[in-house]
């Protein structure tokens, strides 16, 4: 699956754009990796617990959002973009999004 966070794809043209796709996940850290993270911020620089988790979790969404592409028969999503909030103290939501397209080699 061929993913941007452009408008097109260079070398490829699009035949069939089939809507929007996307990949939730909602995530919080356990307390244990609270306090490891707690203890990581007094040193300062990168807490790489809350980094970690970050990029699961955003990899995660990724893979829902190409799996959601799959199903509806894409070959590649265009315009790709992620989005995070807060849905309440310590769990947060990524959602991945973007474009399913068909696209073909020029």
């Amino acid at each position: 699956m061929l993913v941007t966070t452009s408008t097109h794809l260079e070398g490829y043209k699009i035949v069939g754009h089939l809507g929007v796709v996307r990949g939730l996940v909602v995530r919080s850290r356990s307390i244990f990796g609270n306090i490891a993270g707690g203890l990581q911020s007094l040193f300062g620089g990168n807490i790489t617990i809350y980094t970690e988790l970050c990029e699961k979790t955003r990899a995660d969404a990724h893979a829902l959002m190409v799996e959601h592409a799959g199903n509806m028969q894409a070959n590649a999503i265009i315009n790709m973009r992620y989005d995070a909030n807060e849905v309440m103290q310590g769990i947060t939501e990524v959602l991945a999004y973007g474009t399913a397209v068909i696209v073909e080699k020029i």
